[in-house]
């Protein structure tokens, strides 16, 4: 579902606002990539050069000045790589379907850059994201300077844009939640089939591998129109799923074990991101479930604390409460040892089975960007000595939630085999991630079309 031109347009002109008197502002898409010899990957365009345009043909720029006037660059038409290629817009067309006020072919941008930086007081661009585009602005401004003797001025200036276009992209609006509520349900469905294959092909005594479920995943994907996987899909089975970054391979999916699925699709330039852990014949044993229980609670606090007005740390700080109470009540910890929860907290002793924090934003990309500081408080700064590394932190106030912005809560817990881990504990790992928009008096689980209760996955899995 496309959005309409009038909504970048919009966004432009909030860019256009912060880009202070005489600012401009050049944002490329990404390059294709080449994989081989004679193929490319599957071309996927630059978040923040689609955010401000919805145009997803490669080999294309956008220049916006602090007027609000914007300037597209594009491939031009040319019928004969159109028919290897497909269909381009072309800058003749691109002014009415895009919005934009005027368009150029993308081979004249070394010509006509330079005099529109030229008398400019600040060129912004996003630094450290595209290779090469700092010495391609030098050329440019080169060429400006060039000109000084015949009273141009050359930009003072060069300011990253990622800050101002990372606190756009932040809180999303209507359009943009209605997208990731719709990825949401695709990649749902995908973790239900998945879940319902494993037990089927069990119970028919077939042979079951991680890529089975991957490619479960991938169909279900596409059925419901997603143009890509949101990143490289984690399909663990066993041991593996204490394996953080562990992707989908040949290993077998057994009777009695549990498989780890972290897979979520894109839709329209924005991400999903689920995990879900399940039996993979349809039943949790006692231990498993124990586990499962646990970060399941964790999970529940993570979720009463995210709410607008909270920290982004507050979900985190209450999951790690309830994982390390429980690690101290199932014996994975020894409070001999470790002392009490407080203590466990204290000197990190969790860490061990949890390792990773509880969330992150969620957006164009699954990794979404924005500050996980609190602008207000960016000065704030207090130290701690970390007690496993040694490390000095500086540590500043974490974000202020707001209605709006999204996040992953996704606590976990990883027990790998150990002379001093109890043996019915070995080799369980165990995710659960859900994907939340903020609200004024809590979030929306958008995820929740696949269940995350042991009963309801045990029910869902015989049917």
């Amino acid at each position: 579902m496309n959005a309409s031109p009038s909504l970048y347009a919009g966004r432009r002109a909030r860019l256009a606002a912060q880009l202070g008197a005489d600012g401009i502002a050049l944002i490329p898409t990404a390059p294709e990539r080449q994989r081989n010899r004679d193929s490319d990957f599957p071309y996927r365009h630059d978040s923040y050069f689609h955010y401000l345009t919805g145009f997803t043909e490669p080999n294309a720029w956008l220049v916006v000045d602090a007027a609000g006037r914007s300037t597209l660059f594009c491939q031009p038409k040319d019928l004969e790589r159109e028919i290897w290629d497909g269909y381009r817009l072309g800058p003749e067309a691109a002014p009415e379907r895009l919005g934009v006020d005027e368009a150029f072919s993308v081979a004249e941008l070394d010509s006509r850059l330079p005099k529109l930086l030229e008398n400019r007081a600040t060129v912004w661009y996003p630094f450290a994201t595209h290779s090469g585009l700092e010495g391609r602005v030098d050329g440019w401004l080169q060429k400006v300077r060039a000109r000084v003797r015949f009273g141009a001025l050359c930009p003072e200036q060069q300011r990253d844009l990622c800050g101002p276009l990372d606190e756009m992209r932040l809180v999303k609006d209507a359009h943009e939640q209605d997208v990731m509520r719709r990825a949401a349900n695709i990649s749902a469905r995908a973790h239900i089939r998945a879940m319902q294959l494993s037990a089927r092909m069990l119970r028919e005594g077939r042979d079951v591998r991680e890529y089975h479920l991957d490619a479960e995943l991938l169909h279900e994907f596409r059925l419901g129109g997603s143009q890509f996987p949101a990143y490289g899909s984690i399909v663990a089975a066993g041991a593996n799923a204490c394996v953080l970054h562990y992707r989908a391979d040949v290993a077998p999916v057994r009777a009695g074990e549990l498989v780890l699925i972290d897979a979520g699709c894109e839709l329209d330039s924005y991400a999903s991101d689920i995990t879900r852990t399940f039996p993979a014949d349809g039943r949790f044993t006692g231990p498993q479930r124990a586990l499962y229980d646990l970060v399941l609670a964790s999970q529940e606090a993570a979720v009463a604390a995210t709410k607008a007005g909270n920290r982004f740390n507050d979900p985190h700080e209450a999951t790690v409460r309830v994982l390390s109470q429980g690690m101290l009540d199932l014996g994975l910890l020894d409070a001999n040892k470790v002392g009490s929860v407080d203590d466990v907290i204290e000197q990190r002793a969790y860490f061990r089975y949890y390792m990773h924090r509880t969330g992150h934003w969620l957006g164009m990309d699954v990794h979404d960007c924005g500050s996980y500081v609190e602008p207000t408080q960016v000065g704030e700064i207090s130290e701690r000595r970390d007690p496993l590394s040694g490390e000095v932190i500086k540590n500043r106030p974490s974000r202020i939630l707001q209605p709006g912005m999204v996040l992953t809560i996704e606590p976990g817990i990883y027990v790998r085999a150990g002379d001093d881990v109890p043996a019915q504990f070995h080799d369980i790992g165990i995710r659960i991630e859900d994907d939340a928009i903020v609200t004024a008096s809590g979030c929306e689980l958008i995820t929740r079309g696949v269940p995350v209760d042991g009963d309801e996955i045990e029910a869902l899995m015989r049917g």
